[in-house]
């Protein structure tokens, strides 16, 4: 595992194998709470590990000091022109301290560079705060992208990076 850099001295962004413990731990709790919220969320061990395999994606995981995995997200490559944000997540005892925009901005960042001119995402209609986020971070309201999605539910996003 490498660590990429630290927001704070005492906080640490580290790239992880998706099926690693600490990966695995993280998105369950998303899907949880998005099953708890919801009622439907996708199963997260649908998704590939390789899918985060560089130089195609990269998950990440944030942690206080030597403590637990907290936050976590990932993109994946779409196809030669897009990359897709997944599994954002931030458990609740440590939300509202910019580990959500720390982590999308790292990702963003890895993806320059390496073809994709889009990120695309998508969030819940419920989620206030990822809404926010990804407005706030110049994301845009687009149709969605991944057939089949529930329009009372999903809330897909754009951005268009420069190389």
């Amino acid at each position: 595992m490498t660590s990429l850099f630290q927001c704070a001295p005492e906080w640490t962004l580290t790239a992880v194998p998706y099926g690693s413990s600490d990966a695995r731990v993280l998105v369950q709790a998303l899907h949880q709470e998005q099953l708890a919220t919801y009622g439907t969320a996708d199963d997260p061990a649908a998704t590939e590990d390789a899918d985060f395999d560089a130089p195609d994606g990269l998950f990440l995981v944030a942690r206080l000091g030597d403590g637990p995995a907290l936050a976590c997200g990932g993109w994946r490559t779409l196809d030669t022109s897009a990359a897709e944000i997944k599994r954002m997540y931030v458990v609740p005892p440590a939300r509202g301290q910019g580990l959500g925009r720390w982590i999308l901005a790292a990702l963003e960042q890895d993806v320059l560079g390496r073809g994709p001119t889009r990120v695309l995402l998508e969030t819940g209609i419920r989620n206030v705060a990822a809404l926010s986020l990804y407005t706030a971070c110049g994301y845009e309201p687009i149709c969605s992208y991944v057939p089949g999605r529930n329009p009372k539910i999903n809330r897909a996003f754009r951005k268009v990076i420069r190389q």
